[in-house]
C-alpha cells in the first residue's frame, strides 16, 4: 500500500507552551511505515489557510493543525468538501473541537489517533458565511471573545479572568429569531449555535450537541442575578446547564438574528464587528475529520478542575521564579557595592 502523506501545520504562537516537542514527538512516533509527512509554520493571522491551501492543491491526504481553535478554524474551512482529512494535534488555549471529539490533550495520544487515520465525515457551519466548526454566536461570549483577542496573556486563567470582570458590567441585549419564518424575541445575556458541544476548556454550553446530526443546538442565556451566576457557572462545566430555568435551547439548520445595533460576534473564539443581521446555517458532511474511536469515558469537570490546577501550579512556578531572579540581582548589587 502506498503511503498517505500528512501535512503538520504549526501555529507557533498559539496557546502556553512550546511546540518544539511536538515536532521531535512526530518524528519518533508517527507511524512512518504508514506515512510521509511534513512540518509547516505560520507566519502571521490567515497564513494557516492559504498553507491548507497549498497543500490540498498538491495532493496531500491529510493535513494536521498544531495550535488551537483559531488554527483549526484556518486550515479546516480550506478542507471542507473536499477528500483530505483534517487532524488535530491540540495545544491552543480552549481547543474546543478536539475536547468535543475526545482527541487526547497530551501530543502523543493525539498522535496515536493519527497512527489509526479512522475518518468521520462532519457537520460544520457558517455565521454571516464564515465557517466555524465549533460553536458561533453573539452577546456576552462574543464580547469576551474581543476581549481574550486583545489579551497579552492566554490560558485558562486569563479567559476567566475577562469572564469575570465584565460579567458583571455586561448588558444584555434584546434579539429577534427567525426559524423558518416564525419570529420570536428574546431579552438574552448571550445566543449560541453550536455545531460542537462545547467553546473549549469544556465549558460545555451545549452539552447534547452532535457534529454528525445535521442540526446546530441553539442555547439562549437569559439575564441572570450576581446570585444566580455560580450555579450555571458550575452547570456549564458538568453538563447540566440546560436543567437551568435561565436557558432556552432548540435545534434547527438555519436561523436568522436580529438585534438593534451591530457589534461584535464570534465565530470558534474569533471575534469580529457584524451589522444587525445575522444568519446562521449548518452544512451537513463537509469534512472529513480524523477522529478518535477509542474513547475513554471521563469526567469533564474533574478535567477542567485539574487544568485549572495545573495553570495555577503554571502560575505559582512562574512568580516564584521571577522572585527569585529578583533576589538574585538584589544580592549581586549588594556584593557589588560591597566592593567598592
Amino acid at each position: 500500500m502506498a503511503k498517505r502523506s500528512i501535512v503538520f501545520i504549526i501555529n507557533p504562537i498559539s496557546g502556553t507552551q512550546s511546540k518544539d516537542n511536538i515536532i521531535e514527538l512526530i518524528s519518533q512516533h508517527l507511524d512512518q511505515d504508514k506515512f510521509n509527512y511534513q512540518v509547516v509554520r505560520t507566519e502571521y493571522a490567515g497564513h494557516a489557510t492559504l498553507l491548507a491551501q497549498e497543500h490540498v492543491e498538491k495532493g496531500c491526504d491529510a493535513v494536521v493543525a498544531i495550535g488551537g481553535d483559531g488554527t483549526v478554524n484556518e486550515i479546516a474551512r480550506s478542507l471542507v468538501h473536499t477528500s483530505v482529512a483534517f487532524g488535530v494535534i491540540p495545544c491552543g488555549s480552549g481547543n474546543g473541537l478536539a475536547r468535543h471529539l475526545r482527541i487526547p490533550m497530551d501530543p502523543l495520544g493525539a498522535i496515536k489517533v493519527l497512527n489509526r487515520f479512522d475518518i468521520e465525515c462532519l457537520d460544520y457551519g457558517k455565521i454571516n458565511d464564515l465557517p466555524f466548526f465549533c460553536t458561533c454566536g453573539v452577546g456576552f461570549d462574543a464580547f469576551v471573545s474581543s476581549k481574550f483577542a486583545h489579551s497579552e496573556k492566554r490560558g485558562v486563567l486569563t479567559y476567566l479572568e475577562n469572564t469575570l470582570r465584565e460579567g458583571l458590567k455586561y448588558k444584555p441585549d434584546t434579539y429577534e429569531i427567525e426559524i423558518e419564518g416564525e419570529t420570536s424575541k428574546y431579552k438574552a445575556f448571550l445566543i449560541a449555535c453550536a455545531n460542537a458541544s462545547q467553546y473549549g476548556n469544556n465549558a460545555y454550553i451545549a452539552p447534547h450537541a452532535s457534529m454528525s446530526d445535521g442540526l446546530m443546538d441553539v442555547t439562549i442565556m437569559e439575564p441572570f442575578t450576581v446570585l444566580e451566576a455560580p450555579q450555571i457557572a458550575v452547570q456549564l462545566f458538568n453538563r447540566t446547564l440546560l436543567q437551568n430555568n435561565k436557558i432556552k435551547t432548540f435545534r434547527c439548520k438555519n436561523i436568522r438574528i436580529h438585534r438593534e445595533h451591530p457589534g461584535v460576534i464570534h465565530f470558534d473564539g474569533d471575534p469580529m464587528s457584524a451589522g444587525t443581521d445575522i444568519d446562521v446555517q449548518l452544512i451537513q458532511k463537509g469534512l472529513n475529520m480524523i477522529v478518535n474511536t477509542q474513547q475513554a469515558s471521563d469526567t469533564a469537570f474533574g478535567r477542567v478542575v485539574s487544568e485549572l490546577y495545573d495553570e495555577l501550579i503554571s502560575l505559582s512556578i512562574s512568580v516564584r521564579n521571577r522572585n527569585i531572579r529578583r533576589i538574585d540581582s538584589f544580592n549581586k548589587e549588594v556584593m557589588r557595592r560591597l566592593k567598592l
